[in-house]
């Protein structure tokens, strides 16, 4: 029950991004990647409201255009039955129940076009933002750059993460292993080391050395 008071995943992201914002990025580029991000989601929040409203304004189309088959149906002439050369009589149906507009059907019909508009306005609402905030990134070039570097340095601190995270897990299950059977824990201990334990210092060795020539 106190799962939700334990400390994220997300929030070690947020916290080493933020670092990296205010440690490697200047005042200007900082305010440059609000924009950028609040662009991003001005145009998404614009383009979900106009395709809401467009799925409305064609569900309510539709329905009037059902409302006035119907009535056109209800008033018509129709014939009841159908009479063979033979003289024998066959009664037609009446399909009228079938046509009548139901509020289960008007329910479906604004549901699924709400839906489909509320996606395809957001999608393309999210497009021309992130378009729109690449060009704005574009106009300083030293900006972009500043703000590449930063990226490229969040992304070695968080691989430099999760190795470790990742060589605690294989500690902790070498050390189950090596309780279970003590008479080959010694061996396989120097097997790990010479094998996957090469393996991991080969990884945060280029992590790190990622991250020192983008500092450098």
């Amino acid at each position: 029950m106190f799962a939700i008071f334990r400390a994220h995943p997300h929030d070690d992201l947020a916290r080493i991004g933020e670092e990296h914002m205010q440690s490697d990025l200047n005042v200007h580029d900082r305010e440059r990647l609000r924009r950028a991000a609040a662009k991003v989601s001005t145009y998404a929040a614009i383009g979900s409201l106009l395709g809401l409203g467009l799925g409305v304004a064609t569900a309510m189309r539709i329905r009037s255009n059902r409302l006035a088959l119907y009535d056109a149906f209800r008033v018509v002439s129709r014939p009841t039955e159908l009479v063979f050369a033979n003289g024998r009589r066959e009664p037609i149906p009446n399909l009228e129940p079938y046509l009548r507009p139901t509020l289960w059907g008007d329910a479906a019909t604004f549901g699924a076009f709400m839906t489909g508009g509320l996606f395809l306005g957001g999608e393309t609402g999210f497009l021309t933002g992130t378009a729109a905030a690449g060009r704005m990134m574009n106009k300083d070039p030293e900006s972009r750059r500043r703000i590449e570097d930063a990226f490229r340095l969040f992304q070695a601190d968080v691989l430099r993460r999760q190795l470790e995270l990742l060589e605690r897990r294989r500690k902790g299950e070498r050390k189950k292993i090596g309780t279970g059977s003590a008479g080959i824990g010694e061996r396989e201990e120097g097997e790990w080391e010479e094998g996957e334990g090469g393996e991991w210092e080969r990884l945060k060795r280029q992590a790190s050395g990622l991250a020192s020539s983008l500092r450098g």
